[in-house]
């Protein structure tokens, strides 16, 4: 049994004696140099600010259709670039410059258009991802909805 483990403490001896290179000996300066580029310009985003991030319609009929716009600017130093932007659901829908680059300073904006449907307080929010550092925005629009009342429905007709 000691012969095991004076022959596993030899190997392992000459296992760290026969690493003696030093590391730094190893580092190539055009690959330093190559990297040093690669992460100065990864620190070069876009940022995204918007306007405002909340939009109040208000007290609205049931069914009124209403829109919006938010305006935003690219206050980074890199293209912003919209890949997509989705809502909560299908009454809400945002029209935004897809795959379209906004330089650094340059504004941009998004139009939210909701179908007035629900009732009482309705909240609904947009998604807004781009390639920024956070990858993506919440953006939110609100409104008191008021159910139809029976004289503005029986003005429409009758429900087949």
């Amino acid at each position: 049994m000691k012969k095991v483990f004076l022959a596993f403490g030899i190997i392992a001896m000459t296992g760290f004696v026969s690493c003696k290179e030093k590391a730094s000996n190893k580092i190539e300066t055009a690959n330093v140099e190559v990297a040093a580029e690669r992460d100065a310009a990864a620190k070069n985003l876009p940022v995204m600010s918007f306007d405002r991030s909340e939009h109040d319609f208000g007290t609205i009929e049931q069914g009124t259709p209403q829109e919006t716009i938010f305006t935003f600017t690219n206050t980074g130093n890199a293209p912003l670039i919209i890949t997509n932007a989705t809502s909560s659901c299908g009454c809400t829908v945002p029209e935004y410059p897809k795959n379209t680059p906004i330089a650094p300073g340059e504004t941009g904006e998004m139009l939210v258009k909701f179908n007035g449907s629900g009732q009482n307080l309705v909240t609904k929010t947009v998604t807004v991802s781009a390639n920024t550092a956070k990858g993506s925005e919440l953006l939110r629009i609100k409104a008191f909805v008021n159910p139809k009342t029976a004289a503005s429905a029986s003005a429409l007709g009758p429900v087949k």
